[in-house]
């Protein structure tokens, strides 16, 4: 299928795995030109060359996103390029966990850095490339924690129903700019964040990591109805097609790739 993404460039926050660096394999794929861009040069480098044939379709510069002079000389290097016509937000953390009254200012304040002023600093240092030229795409992952959140996680909980609510103003404020804004929430994907909780878990419970991954499935989501934890590119597909042509009359939505792991229907 021709996602018509073959003129348009896109920047990817949390580019150098997961679910980031699987968009930028799918979005190369469909002929556009990527940007990726996370914590560490050398693992941006790493995975560059993991993906074949992107030639010089595809570039990667580190920043932290936390550190407001990172975004900006991002937005330096990117400029130097050209101008974005999508991006993806898919960096994040779980950040602190546990219970609610042992967790202090510190952790809330590390975690709402991540997981929600990084993406706000980043789509707000490439608004004007986004809602200029009459077409643009924005795309928060945000989580199944945003709808359905969880007690041990409740600063990362905040942080993605915070971006859920940000996504639906942003759309309201530019889509007569022809900028169409969404969120993708998954829950449970095979990715390096997904990878150290269950490391954690085998390690609390004294068994190997398929067994933490089996009993977390069965004690922590047993509303993921296929049984399994989901795979990057599942999550890059929707992905994809968000920011694509195809999905020209999309706004303002939450599309969830979960496996069935939130309850309700809406």
């Amino acid at each position: 299928m021709d996602l018509g993404l073959s003129r348009r460039c896109a920047l990817i926050s949390g580019g150098d795995s997961g679910i980031g660096l699987a968009s930028a394999r799918v979005l190369l794929a469909e002929g556009a030109r990527v940007i990726i861009t996370d914590l560490d040069q050398d693992q941006l480098d790493q995975a560059a060359a993991s993906l074949p044939d992107s030639g010089r379709r595809l570039l990667g510069f580190a920043a932290d996103l936390t550190q407001p002079d990172q975004v900006s000389r991002l937005r330096e290097h990117v400029r130097a390029v050209g101008k974005i016509d999508i991006l993806i937000n898919s960096a994040g953390e779980t950040g602190a966990t546990g219970p609610f009254h042992e967790i202090g200012d510190d952790g809330w304040r590390d975690t709402l850095e991540v997981d929600l002023m990084g993406p706000i600093r980043l789509t707000r240092a490439f608004m004007d490339d986004l809602r200029t030229g009459g077409w643009g795409r924005l795309i928060f992952l945000t989580s199944e924690n945003a709808v359905q959140p969880y007690p041990d996680e409740i600063p990362y909980d905040a942080a993605k129903a915070a971006l859920l609510a940000t996504a639906k103003a942003l759309s309201k404020a530019y889509g007569e700019d022809g900028l169409l804004v969404n969120c993708v929430s998954p829950a449970f994907v095979r990715t390096p964040m997904t990878d150290k909780m269950m490391h954690q878990r085998a390690d609390e419970l004294g068994v190997d990591f398929d067994e933490a991954v089996r009993t977390f499935l069965e004690e922590k989501r047993p509303n993921m109805v296929l049984g399994r934890r989901g795979e990057a590119d599942e999550v890059a597909a929707v992905i994809a097609f968000l920011c694509s042509d195809r999905a020209s009359f999309i706004a303002g939505a939450n599309y969830r790739v979960d496996s069935g792991s939130v309850a309700a229907i809406n």
